[in-house]
């Protein structure tokens, strides 16, 4: 069957600061009613002053590390869009937090695919022999990049961390990461995008323009292409792995917001009871939100071993991306 990862924890963290639609209402043009119907959200947790991306992610890859029973791993990744600095990378930084003093570490930034990037990256290190063992974060900060004054953002980001441990096992086993489908379209880099503070705008000679260093997002197209693109690449990893459709027991896509999940889902033909969902609670947190939604499904009990589990993702770039896993017995945190 071939060496692979084998999940063996789970972990997530969230920051305590809540924002409630009711809140946002208050100073933005909006109402919880409007939020609700667009989204599917009710509500967000957010970062304050001295907490970093780095902060969550240390949480949630040193609660996976806790349950799967590790004092090390071989390698870290963190997926995220909101790095604590430009340079160096957060990874280093949240490994020497856990302990993980000469552990390979490094970021993968493909925005709210880049959990399922940095799952494929430490499976196929695994796969390949160069590394045992590994831990894959995916964690953000996204508040900090919004304009407080956009409703149309600040009503669907949240903050937060989750994180997977992996060890090296057989495809046969449970909880073993099975097969991957990745892709991508920089034409598309528009759509979902963060304009100035980069190389590109630096290099013109030229501050950045008035909220260029703000997230911006064109929520129209977004939809059509996230709904196409991560029903297409669920269809062709699970073509991969053999699998139909209906031997799909949860579906976990990227919590973008309820009406992509739900669109989504019905072109797969995967009931909605099938489908996990945790954005009511904590928004849209990009490359966090898949694991998260893993986190909070495991601590209610609804993933048992063995079941069949496909994630399914679309961010920036553009990129998409879709895994399948089984998932194992995990002993209580």
């Amino acid at each position: 069957m071939g060496p692979t990862a084998v999940v063996t924890g789970v972990g997530g963290a969230l920051p305590p600061r809540v924002v409630t639609n009711h809140e946002l209402a208050q100073r933005l043009d909006t109402s919880d009613e409007w939020i609700r119907t667009r989204t599917g959200i009710r509500q967000r947790h957010v970062v304050e002053a001295g907490t970093s991306t780095g902060d969550l992610a240390t949480e949630a890859g040193s609660r996976a590390m806790k349950q799967a029973g590790l004092d090390s791993v071989d390698l870290v990744v963190v997926a995220t869009t909101t790095p604590d600095r430009l340079c160096p990378a957060t990874a280093p930084t949240v490994a020497s937090r856990m302990g993980l003093v000469g552990a390979s570490a490094f970021d993968v930034s493909a925005v709210c695919s880049g959990f399922v990037y940095a799952l494929q990256t430490a499976t196929t290190a695994i796969a390949a022999g160069t590394a045992e063992s590994a831990v894959v974060i995916g964690a953000e900060s996204f508040s900090t990049l919004l304009d407080p004054e956009d409703r149309s953002t600040v009503a669907i980001f949240g903050d937060g961390a989750g994180a997977l441990a992996l060890r090296a096992g057989d495809r046969s086993e449970d909880g073993a990461v099975l097969d991957f489908d990745t892709g991508s379209d920089g034409s598309l880099r528009d759509l979902i995008t963060v304009p100035g503070g980069g190389a590109e705008q630096r290099a013109s000679g030229r501050p950045p323009a008035i909220g260029d260093t703000y997230f911006r997002m064109e929520g129209q197209p977004v939809f059509k292409h996230a709904v196409r693109q991560m029903s297409e690449t669920s269809l062709k990893v699970l073509g991969t792995s053999g699998w139909a459709v209906e031997e799909v027991d949860w579906f976990v896509g990227h919590q973008a917001n309820m009406r992509i999940l739900r669109a989504v889902a019905g072109r797969l033909g995967i009931d909605s009871d099938r489908a996990v969902s945790n954005i009511e609670r904590v928004g849209n947190t990009a490359a966090a939100s898949i694991p998260l939604a893993l986190s909070d499904s495991a601590a209610e009990g609804r993933l048992g071993r063995g079941d069949r589990v496909l994630l399914a993702a679309f961010g920036g770039g553009a990129t998409w991306g879709a895994a399948t896993l089984t998932w194992p017995e995990l002993p209580p945190l």
